[in-house]
């Protein structure tokens, strides 16, 4: 039989079913109809059942390498702790020691005079010692010096170095030096102390309350 013939002998097997019962067709339709219930039952229970269930897996096994991921950058960062601890504990000895080198409140009285002491002992001339305004800020209060000293310029030398070595934390600025007379410099600058806030200093104040005048009737 040619291709043609059974070509056309398959078309005529699926010639003329309209109406009829599937009891009555020929043996190929007959035998293809279950075939196509078949595919048309798994495809609708893979759309309706199983599609979900896909998408659901993926999904968790998209959470599971979050999981895995975040897992991992944890346990490398707990490689790290005991560095991070020491690092932190080095950091609080250092806070530490810098708060021991601001004075407080009670103490800024004597720090001034630790500065200016240092000028006499140095054989300088006081000619102007006039703190400024205290200057408040978050952690800490500065309080500016203007200076004013005469004498000779290793004397002047020995005081910055003097101020610079104190234990408490001095700076200086704005410095001009000038040339009074032979041997005999003027030096003026700006010293700049800090202390520690105090607890009621540190603390925001807070705007007071201002309660509503009463109205009379109008």
């Amino acid at each position: 039989m040619s291709r043609l013939m059974r070509w056309q002998y398959v078309r005529a097997q699926f010639e003329g079913l309209e109406g009829k019962h599937p009891g009555l067709w020929p043996p190929l339709p007959r035998m293809l109809c279950p075939v196509v219930v078949a595919v048309l039952v798994v495809a609708t229970g893979a759309w309706l059942v199983w599609m979900p269930q896909w998408d659901e897996m993926e999904g968790g096994e998209l959470a599971e390498r979050q999981l895995r991921q975040s897992f991992e950058r944890k346990l490398a960062q707990t490689q790290h702790l005991d560095h991070l601890r020491k690092q932190k504990a080095e950091v609080a000895a250092q806070v530490s020691r810098q708060q021991r080198q601001l004075p407080s409140k009670a103490e800024m009285d004597a720090l001034l005079s630790e500065i200016s002491q240092a000028a006499v002992l140095r054989g300088l001339q006081i000619e102007l010692f006039k703190p400024g305004q205290l200057r408040i800020s978050r952690h800490y209060a500065e309080l500016p010096i203007e200076i004013r000293l005469s004498g000779s310029f290793h004397a002047l030398a020995g005081f910055v170095s003097d101020i610079a070595n104190m234990p408490r934390i001095v700076t200086i600025d704005r410095i001009s030096i000038n040339q009074q007379r032979e041997g005999v410099l003027s030096f003026e600058c700006v010293a700049h102390a800090f202390r520690y806030l105090e607890q009621a200093e540190s603390e925001p104040k807070k705007a007071p309350v201002v309660m509503p005048k009463n109205q009379g009737p109008r």
